[in-house]
């Protein structure tokens, strides 16, 4: 029986991934051939969905991106032997795009099905786990600091000082918390682990738990995520039947229970104080801290908040040693993370390299320019609180404190390039109106700055007073920045000052009429 291995994650089902499975399903049975179909998650390679792969000696040839009209054809090319096509590719991890990665986090997705244990456990699985319950919490919390993990969401601040803190309390109840509200826009590596390979959040997550001695970890997922929501349920279930999880994780003794949660759809919930809020069944409103999360966190009790990278990274940082995970990266941003290509790019999709890779490598190199072939004039890095980058700034290396001294973040990795149509003015405005229908309302200065924001660049763009506006908006910006309860309001100037100080062209500073 031949073996076809076809991603379904939400992705490449949004390409059409299961009309091709359906396709290859009918198109064999016609030929009276056995064919057995693999669902995996994605390569990362988005350009290339759906993607089909077929392993022989060891080696998986592509295919793609495969239509449910192109199948008939494949099968007359003896594709399930690696015949030629059109589409064929070669062997997937020798494509470029594949080939330099580093994957440490993102080792297994795409290779094996999400869902089978006995395949994650085969590709090193476990090892983190089993290591944690050997060497103990604090020996855990020495090595995870060793290794210079920083938070994956935005902020990088690092891991193992929270896991160190929640250690420390003598509180009986504690939680672990998993942060998966991914709501920037051109983000998308939670999506994909979660679909592609839950078993190494769920292992992060339980190692956390052991280590700071809580018994009840929660992730909470975006509701607009049903795919990756669907699979870690069912991962989980597979995780407490097997013995994994439960009242006694890997007959150690130790009980973690594991609960997933559907997000309420507010995008201030990325921030995990609201989060908290919204998981207690409140209200998603920002916390006023201290006291911080890690001391009086969910239902008042000392919590380990990470997001879905920050955890999964955690199993591979013990199974091979904190050394060899620091050994990636640059200065204090070591190891590897999630780089997301999305907007005007020709090749979009999720890049798994260490930190210190440039943008321009990023944007020019592996994403190939841009899909429309004019030339790259901004990059937004972030999310939609993240600083416009003009092209001159795209040997900018990705490092937290590079991106920090020129006025930018790294966040959550995304990476959305704009070609020289784009007007940065409406860029601008688009910042602020995206602050003022997603502020939770709690704080003046983000709940009112916003609204006054787009009224402000509304003005400028009309041609009206341009410089005294400009000038009210930079004020403005920076009330917002100083003043707001958090980050929501605090970064929104941010795209629009970096607009304002590489595009001022857009603005026509100079006082003349748009």
């Amino acid at each position: 029986m031949a073996t076809v291995y076809l991603p379904d994650d939400a992705a490449a089902i949004a390409v059409g991934a299961d009309r091709v499975a359906k396709a290859l399903t009918e198109e064999a049975q016609k030929r009276g051939l056995e064919l057995d179909i693999v669902r995996t998650g994605t390569r990362g390679m988005l350009f290339l969905e759906p993607l089909v792969e077929v392993e022989k000696d060891g080696v998986r040839t592509g295919y793609g991106p495969v239509a449910p009209g192109d199948v008939a054809g494949l099968f007359d090319a003896d594709f399930l032997s690696g015949g030629d096509h059109d589409l064929a590719l070669g062997a997937v991890e020798e494509l470029d795009w594949f080939k330099n990665q580093t994957r440490v986090t993102f080792a297994r997705v795409g290779r094996i099905d999400p869902l089978n244990l006995q395949q994650y456990e085969a590709e090193g699985g476990l090892k983190g786990l089993r290591k944690a319950l050997e060497i103990g919490g604090e020996a855990v919390v020495e090595a995870v600091t060793e290794s210079g993990l920083r938070g994956r969401g935005g902020a990088g601040f690092p891991t193992g000082i929270k896991w160190k803190t929640v250690l420390g309390r003598t509180e009986a109840e504690k939680y672990v918390v998993c942060n998966a509200d991914e709501g920037d826009s051109g983000t998308f590596a939670d999506r994909i682990l979660m679909e592609g390979d839950p078993s190494t959040l769920i292992e992060g997550m339980a190692i956390a738990a052991v280590t700071v001695g809580a018994e009840d970890g929660f992730i909470y997922i975006r509701s607009e995520y049903p795919h990756a929501i669907a699979k870690t349920k069912a991962a989980a279930k597979a995780w407490e039947a097997a013995g994994w999880l439960g009242e006694d994780v890997l007959g150690s003794g130790k009980r973690f229970r594991f609960h997933v949660r559907t997000g309420a759809g507010s995008y201030v919930c990325g921030e995990e104080s609201a989060m908290l809020e919204s998981l207690e069944g409140k209200r998603g409103e920002v916390r006023a801290k201290p006291p911080i999360p890690a001391i009086h966190g969910l239902f008042g009790k000392p919590t380990v908040v990470n997001n879905v990278l920050s955890f999964a990274a955690v199993p591979q940082i013990l199974a091979d040693g904190a050394k060899s995970y620091a050994g990636y990266g640059m200065e204090r941003s070591r190891g590897t993370t999630a780089w997301q290509l999305a907007g005007n790019i020709k090749h979009g999709g999720l890049y798994e390299a260490p930190f210190g890779i440039t943008l321009r490598e990023l944007v020019q190199e592996i994403g190939g320019g841009t899909l429309s072939g004019r030339p790259v004039r901004a990059v937004q890095v972030g999310g939609p609180l993240g600083a416009y980058l003009p092209e001159s700034m795209l040997d900018l290396p990705m490092d937290y404190e590079a991106f920090i001294a020129a006025g930018a973040m790294v966040g959550h990795g995304g990476v959305v390039v704009f070609d020289d149509s784009v007007d940065m003015a409406r860029q601008a405005r688009f910042a602020m109106e995206f602050c003022a229908a997603e502020s939770c309302g709690k704080c003046t200065p983000c709940r009112v700055g916003a609204v006054r924001g787009v009224e402000t660049v509304d003005k400028i763009i009309a041609g009206s007073d341009v410089s005294e506006n400009v000038a009210l908006l930079e004020d403005l910006c920076e009330t917002m920045t100083d003043g707001s309860l958090c980050a929501m309001g605090g970064l929104t100037p941010m795209p629009v000052t970096s607009a304002l100080r590489w595009f001022s062209e857009d603005f026509d500073v100079g006082g003349k009429t748009r």
